[in-house]
């Protein structure tokens, strides 16, 4: 897509990308020249856990307090903050960052789902997987002296939406 551009500028940014991976090493990608548009991406994650876990976290008996609460804020700070976690991701002044808990009795877990926007040059992808990530860590340390073998995961991209790239999954696809 690039070469057949025949912008210079992009041409030369490309090369130097190319070169500096060639060398081992890392970079940020050049998105000056990519217009804004509205950018979305929703990603979950998943915690299971002992029944007893659960029902303690249902009855609201978890001595550190609110787990889920606190695990919606711990995602919603975490997506703001993720190009300080995440190296090479850029800053991005987000529009909207939503995180929600479904408590699953019949599965003994706790899913994490997170929706990220923006008006932005790249995508919010990493913003809402990291949001999921944070959420789920927190209810882990919050509860861990409940349930020590509790599991993480699957975290996954659901959807996004904006960029050149377009929408994942396609349009139509059963991903």
């Amino acid at each position: 897509k690039t070469a057949g551009s025949r912008d210079a500028r992009r041409l030369l940014g490309a090369y130097q990308e190319l070169v500096a991976a060639a060398r081992g090493g890392a970079v940020m990608v050049d998105v000056s020249h990519k217009p804004p548009s509205l950018r979305r991406a929703i990603a979950e994650s998943r915690v299971s856990m002992t029944r007893e876990a659960l029902t303690r976290l249902l009855r609201a008996e978890v001595p550190k307090g609110d787990v889920l609460a606190t695990a919606r804020l711990a995602g919603i700070m975490a997506a703001k903050r993720t190009s300080e976690i995440i190296p090479l991701c850029h800053p991005i002044a987000l529009t909207h960052v939503s995180v929600e808990l479904r408590v699953e009795e019949s599965a003994s877990a706790v899913t994490v789902g997170a929706t990220v926007e923006a008006l932005d040059r790249t995508g919010v992808e990493m913003e809402a997987l990291v949001a999921v990530s944070t959420a789920a860590l927190t209810i882990y340390d919050m509860m861990k002296s409940l349930d020590r073998s509790m599991i993480i995961g699957p975290t996954r991209l659901v959807f996004k939406s904006g960029g050149r790239s377009g929408q994942y999954p396609p349009e139509g696809s059963s991903a």
